[in-house]
């Protein structure tokens, strides 16, 4: 048996209430709930991403959908850290 990897993706989901949060269940795991901002992180495996979104557009109960940016962000914080030395030097 060989373990196969699968692509995961984040899916922000904002509700208009919170009530209705173990419905998204359905879609993949739900990783965090925010009570505050009424939004939920949802990852979900990557090849149903597409068909998830207008599922989850549709519903009466959210307000907004978003793909989560964590795949663009990039990962190499040295290039980061050279950057901001960089800059606090100007202002020296």
């Amino acid at each position: 048996m060989e373990f196969k990897r699968v692509e995961r993706q984040g899916v922000i989901v904002y509700l208009k209430h919170l009530k209705q949060s173990k419905q998204l269940r359905k879609f993949g795991t739900i990783h965090y709930v925010s009570r505050k901002m009424k939004y939920v992180l949802i990852y979900m495996n990557a090849e149903d991403v597409n068909e998830a979104l207008h599922k989850l557009k549709s519903m009466k109960f959210v307000s907004k959908v978003e793909i989560s940016p964590r795949k663009e962000i990039d990962k190499d914080l040295e290039q980061v850290r050279g950057t901001a030395r960089e800059n606090l030097e100007d202002f020296d």
